[in-house]
């Protein structure tokens, strides 16, 4: 990968998205670049936590996998997102593990040099912490969704947080830019294939999701939500 790629890239990226080509330098010049094949693992979980990674092209799977070998689905991040967000302030291990989904190049950054540049920039330790409380407000409406709704709702509710992760607004409806199975649904919030598909099924005939030619979801992000009242 092109420097100017790596510029072009980081200067998207919330925390970066600020600052001039100058201030970037340091960061550049810390950077390395890697391609990684689909199925491929970025890192493992409990690998020793030394680097953070910004994704430039291709998509990248975080599950985490408890004592009995089950798998949780985290989340999946698209190119100018940054993961891990808890490698910063703190030693330890990968509290998850990444595998590749779509071919990624991806940039690395050692986390014990960029410490020193944020040292060196507090501007960029402010922008940081905000993107990590957005990530705690994220982790805080998903356990307030399995404290207080039902499944029904909780899948309603994990369309919506989709929208906002994984989707852009096409025509009034957000289309989710990456095909997640059922399983990989239930696997998210803990609940069967099965109750999934019911669901689905049930949003389906009343419209609010729709399948486009390609087999991406559309969704009626509106009307999830007003659905959630009823």
């Amino acid at each position: 990968m092109k420097q100017e790629d790596i510029v072009k890239r980081l200067s998207v990226v919330p925390i970066f998205k600020e600052l001039s080509a100058g201030e970037l330098e340091p960061i550049v010049k810390i950077a390395q670049t890697r391609f990684y094949k689909q199925k491929m693992y970025v890192f493992m979980q409990e690998d020793p936590l030394d680097r953070v990674f910004f994704i430039h092209s291709g998509k990248i799977k975080i599950c985490k996998t408890d004592q009995s070998g089950k798998e949780q689905l985290i989340s999946v991040l698209e190119p100018g997102e940054m993961f891990p967000h808890a490698g910063f302030f703190r030693g330890g291990n990968f509290p998850a593990h990444a595998e590749v989904m779509e071919d990624a190049n991806l940039i690395i950054i050692p986390i014990d040099k960029f410490e020193g540049i944020l040292i060196s920039y507090p501007e960029l330790c402010i922008k940081l912490f905000k993107v990590l409380g957005e990530k705690i407000v994220d982790l805080q409406g998903r356990l307030e969704a399995q404290v207080l709704h039902n499944t029904f709702e909780q899948i309603i509710l994990l369309l919506i947080r989709l929208c906002k992760s994984n989707g852009e607004l096409v025509n009034g409806r957000y289309r989710l830019t990456t095909q997640f199975t059922n399983r990989e649904l239930a696997n998210m919030i803990g609940t069967s294939r099965e109750t999934v598909s019911r669901t689905i099924n049930q949003v389906k005939r009343k419209n609010f999701v729709i399948l486009d030619q390609e087999g991406y979801y559309l969704i009626d992000r509106e009307a999830l939500q007003q659905e959630l009242f009823y």
